[in-house]
């Protein structure tokens, strides 16, 4: 029993972080309808640029800051000056993405090397947690917490604000929300903005653990697919439940029958698309 409740705090783990990044990739779709293969990217940037300003200045919080602000103006130069000059072209846009994935990566490897590192723990949550012989580390069951207060504030801003209300009316029909006054393009821009914001705050908040190393976009990019597959396109809360579905299923799957990993992994992808298609929570 205590295995299966230390794999599960795990599994809860993983999902946290997944929720970060496709909370991000989805939105971004949802309202733009394209599929951002730089997401991965922005989460690596976000490490990245997190472990240079730590170094300088030995605070994860203006690490914190510094990333998200940097990742999400480049999400929003990015999607100005050149998804917004294909737009209602998603396949450019996607193959866009898909360049700006590799410059990404490039760039990155070029300013920061090839060396791996990870981001170090903040003083207040070193250490373990212990009850009824089940120990855990502190710093996990605080990203869990961030990530559940991340998707408070993303529900309630997309339910209970204008700003939500505006960017609904921009996912059910641009040109209807357009022909209202709302600046679609300038809303696409900000949503792109967040999208990297998001992803680059997942690099953060993984960036004690998981750390930082060339390619690490590319190996997270998959499960946030596989996340925005199962919960649906454009749902946050597809978006959550899919999260939690493909990280406990990871975590198990590798813990249990590690040869089989990948298959745990993609196998309830495929059930959901050949029952629902549009995933459990997205629409057509």
């Amino acid at each position: 029993m205590i295995y299966i409740i230390t794999q599960t705090l795990n599994g809860l783990f993983s999902a946290a972080l997944l929720f970060l990044i496709a909370s991000g990739l989805t939105l971004v779709f949802g309202v733009m309808r394209i599929v951002n293969i730089a997401h991965g990217s922005f989460y690596m940037l976000g490490v990245y640029v997190a472990y240079t300003i730590v170094a300088r200045t030995h605070s994860l919080f203006l690490g914190t800051l510094a990333a998200v602000s940097a990742v999400a103006a480049a999400g929003f130069v990015v999607e100005r000056l050149f998804l917004r000059r294909f737009a209602s072209q998603p396949l450019a846009q996607m193959m866009m993405t898909m360049g700006f994935a590799l410059l990404f990566r490039d760039a990155a490897f070029m300013i920061w090397g090839g060396d791996p590192f990870t981001l170090p723990y903040p003083s207040a949550l070193r250490g373990s947690i212990e009850a009824n012989d089940i120990v855990f580390p502190m710093y996990r069951l605080f990203v869990v917490f961030v990530a559940a207060v991340v998707g408070v504030v993303l529900w309630a801003l997309n339910e209970k604000t204008l700003i939500g209300a505006k960017l609904r009316a921009a996912v059910d029909d641009a040109e209807m929300a357009a022909g209202t006054g709302i600046n679609v393009a300038l809303l696409s821009g900000l949503v792109f903005a967040a999208g990297a914001g998001l992803a680059a705050f997942g690099g953060v908040m993984g960036g004690p653990i998981l750390g930082g190393y060339p390619g690490m976009d590319l190996d997270l990019l998959p499960l946030a697919f596989v996340v925005v597959i199962i919960g649906g396109m454009g749902s946050l809360k597809g978006a959550l439940v899919g999260s939690i579905v493909v990280g406990l299923i990871d975590n198990f799957g590798k813990a249990l029958v590690p040869e089989l990993s990948y298959f745990t992994l993609f196998a309830p992808m495929v059930i959901v698309l050949a029952i629902k298609p549009t995933g459990l929570y997205g629409r057509v």
